[in-house]
């Protein structure tokens, strides 16, 4: 909580670019920018207030920063304007590590991470799992901010939270993956100038589409004459993904028999949650092991032979029967085909007791009667969390950093975005996965270290998914640390944000938990 002596205010500070930076900066030019081009673009300054807090015992004074940083094309037109919120320890040093936050969608900004773990300040729901949906919902210090041992700044990518596309600008400038990695590394090139940060230890930290944002960022950041067209030389120290998609659209994915596969863990960690199985006294972690061995080895094997018509009834009997026994389920569900969708099986797990399990988070639930099938509002995860978090943020937006814009925060959007989204990749074999983009990274830069950090009832971007990704991509073992959370998509809810954060506080000390 900020202290009494330590008032909230806010500083007006001329920018000639308005600077989604660390409140540093001094001296600039005036808050308006007169593009130089035949369309004049006005951007705000920033505003800047002062905080404290205490994060693992230690008194952090620090810095809020929230505005605009324009981006210009190469005949120095404005294209965009991206919206940023930076916390930086007041006093720290030049050379203090700086985490560049973000979220996936693509189409989404940062407030899932901003207001659910890394921030200093975070969402209080009445309970992280099955929380009520309707206010009131509080905002209170985070004990598990990272703030203590990085400068933070969330990035809300063109077209969401406050950013937006302005003067030249068009949506195929940004609306892609290489397009929005590019503006991205843009935006980090511009903050790091103007405060002066370039020698500072630098992270990324990205969830869901924004895994796929990191593992690609490292080769927007150093450049290239076949990518981009210009060199940055900015290196990066450590990458932290969370609800990693590293498959998505654009790879050459995954084969039928692998994806059922891959998707059982989750299922059945789900079933394991809700006491819908023989625990045998295991812990979700040994459970998680042995139903990992059992999808990637038997029933992966199983399920091709079922594809080439080879397997006999004796076989398919037996798998289903583990089938049966891993998700709770009667054998008749697994048969004949042997495998079920999440979403099926998200239906069918509690339906004795009329309810459906989340997708993002097997932990949730709501009545299956009236489902409307929206994939948001519909999920029993998304559509009880979204609501705090939007409120929380909009609160603290408004009480705490002291800003005012007449425009929508753009949480998710999909409209105009996501659906005209272009997955086409420059200068990379065809359908190569996002993991492939990390082991390149990792190859370039030998002290590159990265995170990978699932929930268990993620059935939406499941562990082994991801651990299935990394390894074909051949991503350096003795670099990559793997953490698995008794959560789901949002792995920072339901007592698991302390356990997460020290994980990313031992990549930024160079230490292996």
């Amino acid at each position: 909580m900020v202290t009494e002596n330590v008032k909230r205010r806010k500083i007006r500070v001329g920018a000639a670019f308005a600077l989604a930076v660390t409140g540093l900066a001094m001296g600039m030019a005036p808050a308006s920018v007169q593009a130089r081009s035949s369309e004049a673009v006005a951007v705000a300054a920033p505003v800047v207030t002062r905080h404290e807090t205490t994060i693992r015992g230690q008194r952090i004074a620090y810095t809020a920063t929230a505005g605009e940083t324009l981006l210009r094309n190469d005949r120095d037109e404005p294209t965009a304007s991206i919206y940023s919120f930076a916390y930086v320890k007041t006093g720290g040093e030049r050379d203090r590590p700086v985490m560049f936050v973000f979220n996936g969608g693509p189409g989404s900004s940062s407030v899932w991470l901003h207001m659910g773990v890394v921030g200093p300040r975070r969402v209080q729901l009445d309970r992280e799992v099955n929380p009520s949906n309707v206010p009131p919902f509080g905002v209170v210090d985070n004990p598990d901010s990272l703030l203590d041992v990085a400068d933070l700044v969330f990035i809300d990518p063109v077209g969401t939270g406050f950013s937006r596309i302005v003067g030249v600008g068009k949506p195929e400038d940004f609306y892609g993956v290489d397009e929005d990695a590019e503006s991205v590394a843009q935006f980090i090139e511009l903050w790091l100038t103007r405060n002066n940060r370039w020698n500072a230890p630098k992270y990324l930290m990205g969830e869901s589409y924004g895994s796929a944002r990191a593992a690609l960022l490292p080769r927007a950041l150093m450049g290239g004459p076949t990518y981009g067209g210009v060199m940055r030389g900015i290196t990066v120290n450590g990458i932290v993904l969370l609800g990693s998609s590293l498959n998505g659209a654009g790879t050459a994915g995954l084969s039928p028999s692998l994806a059922a596969a891959l998707n059982l863990p989750a299922m059945a960690a789900t079933a394991w949650a809700h006491h819908r199985i023989d625990r045998r006294g295991l812990t979700i972690e040994a459970f998680d092991a042995e139903v990992t061995a059992f999808a990637t080895t038997d029933y992966l094997a199983a399920l091709d032979k079922a594809a080439a018509g080879t397997l006999d009834d004796v076989e398919r009997g037996a798998v289903a029967a583990r089938l049966a026994a891993y998700t709770g389920l009667p054998v008749g569900a697994w048969l004949p085909g042997l495998t079920m969708s999440p979403k099926a099986f998200s239906q069918q797990l509690l339906a004795a007791d009329g309810l459906t399990v989340g997708l993002y988070d097997g932990r949730y639930t709501l009545p299956s009667a009236h489902d409307g099938g929206e994939p948001v509002a519909d999920d029993p995860a998304m559509g009880r969390y979204v609501p705090g978090f939007i409120a929380a943020f909009h609160q603290m937006l408004a009480e705490d950093l002291k800003v005012q814009e007449d425009r929508p925060y753009g949480a998710i959007v999909w409209r105009n975005l996501l659906f005209g989204w272009n997955w086409k990749r420059t200068g990379v074999p065809e359908g190569q996965s996002f993991a492939g983009d990390l082991a390149t990274a990792m190859r370039r830069n030998g002290d590159l270290r990265v995170l990978v950090a699932s929930g268990y009832f993620d059935m939406v971007t499941t562990p082994a998914a991801a651990h299935d990704a990394l390894e074909k991509a051949g991503v350096p073992a003795d670099r990559l640390t793997i953490r698995n959370y008794e959560s789901g998509h949002m792995l920072y809810l339901g007592d698991t944000a302390a356990a997460f954060s020290d994980d990313v506080r031992a990549l930024i000390r160079g230490k292996r938990r």
